[in-house]
């Protein structure tokens, strides 16, 4: 879904020539893994990280092409709506300086983002939703130029029977309200994590993704507010589930597997069961065939780039030409702050690697795992959970006493620099010690003066331009 297509109207037999050529590239696919034909390099980490532009009342500012013009970076794309944007970073090896060079990256990529935005008399913030945001600016008009954002738009609607699309998130307060079009969907930003390991380590790795699903939205939570109401610690979950309803099946307990979810469970042999479970039960929403030679996997990669589970396998090439597969990380919001966008990686490299060596997510039913996950999204580092030990446990103490010392370990069995391991580390433990998450500095903020959305999201910009962990923001 990152690259243009050539139409947005699609017939009958575009979904049937589309649907053979994705069985037939699932079933190379299948074929290489097995032949060892898949790259074994790694371990490699890499970013995208999505973000609003907002006017001086703090309300989205729709000029994201006249602000990429402007930036003129090959690294940076327009995201659904109008007032999003995405900046991509270059792949790294997780080892030695990573963490200072990602910030590095971050930093340099933020500078000329602000720059850009500028010129434009306009600001950029990297939020998971924009507190200010109104259901009204949620409309076609706000749509990005793309045909490729067009033809998701018309075809999630026919999938839907041209139903409207329905919220109902119920939090510390309620929200329930009917939507005609995608743009719900602009509503959420992500700062999302992509890791490549050996092909031989993948099953491991996306397992122990699941498994710190939870304790990582709770650790990263940022998105309190959606359309003025306080709804979970990480709105973006129920928001993105909610607004891109599209078929889906029943899992072994009855309940539906959607297109955005946590999954259906863990992954016993081979990512490649993930791109057998796309083909068997979610049907083809955009059916744009390609010439490209079956090794190039075209249509099996724009399939997946449809199915938005919060851990999402992606295929990928190395850059001489072998197949690879990779994470992609989809569970943190964007923000607060660089620094904390920074330890957040940290976190997930070190706790996913730990988890990975021990196999630890056997102990763990995956039904539990999930239950984590959305128990997390909604009460953040105040919610309890299942773990491996057979205990429930506080998310507070948990991250404390066990999972940041994991995750240290992690990163120097990684081979990471230990002193920048230390700095992550310790930004992570002032944020659980004094439970100020983006979401709760927001709560808190509006607990002083209610209703002052604009004003909050004025100060939180001010803040994060300081490049401060958000533990150490004041109201």
């Amino acid at each position: 879904m990152g690259q243009e297509i050539e139409k947005s109207s699609f017939e009958p037999e575009d979904f049937e020539q589309f649907h053979q050529r994705l069985e037939a590239e699932t079933r190379l696919l299948e074929s290489v893994c097995q032949s060892g034909g898949l790259s074994g390099a790694g371990p490699v980490g890499g970013f995208e990280l999505e973000a609003w532009l907002v006017d001086e009342a703090m309300q989205p500012a729709a000029v994201n092409e006249a602000f990429l013009q402007g930036l003129s970076s090959p690294l940076a794309s327009p995201e659904l709506a109008r007032f999003n944007v995405e900046f991509n970073t270059p792949p790294l090896r997780v080892q030695g300086d990573f963490l200072s060079r990602v910030r590095q990256q971050l930093e340099a990529t933020w500078r000329d983002a602000q720059t850009a935005a500028s010129a434009l008399g306009v600001e950029v913030i990297a939020i998971g939703i924009l507190p200010t945001l109104s259901e009204a600016a949620l409309n076609l008009r706000n749509l990005s130029d793309m045909k490729r954002y067009r033809a998701l738009n018309e075809q999630v609607l026919a999938a839907r029977g041209q139903r409207p699309i329905r919220l109902d998130i119920v939090g510390a307060q309620r929200l329930h309200c009917e939507h005609v079009d995608v743009m719900l969907e602009a509503a959420a930003t992500s700062f999302q994590i992509h890791f490549q390991v050996p092909v031989s380590e993948m099953v491991q790795v996306y397992n122990a993704a699941l498994l710190m699903s939870g304790p990582l939205v709770a650790l990263g939570g940022n998105s309190p507010y959606l359309f003025g109401c306080d709804l979970w610690a990480e709105t973006r979950i129920p928001l993105f589930e909610q607004a891109v309803a599209v078929g889906g099946y029943e899992d072994a307990r009855g309940g539906p597997v959607k297109r955005v979810g946590f999954g259906s469970g863990y992954v016993k042999r081979a990512l490649t069961e993930l791109f057998e479970e796309n083909l068997a039960h979610h049907p083809v929403i955009l059916p744009l065939c390609s010439d490209l030679p079956p090794q190039r996997f075209a249509h099996l990669r724009l399939h997946n780039g449809t199915i938005w589970r919060w851990n999402r396998p992606l295929l990928g090439f190395d850059t001489d030409g072998t197949p690879h597969l990779r994470l992609e990380h989809r569970v943190l919001p964007a923000g607060p702050s660089i620094p904390d966008m920074v330890a957040n990686a940290a976190f997930f490299f070190g706790a996913v690697a730990a988890a990975a060596s021990t196999n630890e997510k056997t102990s763990l039913p995956f039904a539990a795992v999930r239950d984590n996950f959305y128990q997390a999204a909604q009460h953040g580092l105040k919610a309890h959970v299942s773990w491996v030990d057979g205990e429930r446990h506080g998310l507070r103490g948990l991250l404390l006493h066990r999972l940041i010392p994991e995750a240290g370990r992690g990163m120097e069995r990684l081979g990471v620099d230990r002193a920048d391991i230390a700095a992550c580390l310790g930004i992570l433990e002032r944020r659980v010690e004094s439970g100020r998450t983006g979401s709760e500095w927001q709560r808190r903020f509006l607990a002083k003066r209610p209703g002052c959305f604009a004003d909050m999201t004025r100060v939180y910009l001010e803040q994060q331009r300081e490049a401060r962990p958000v533990s150490e923001w004041v109201m």
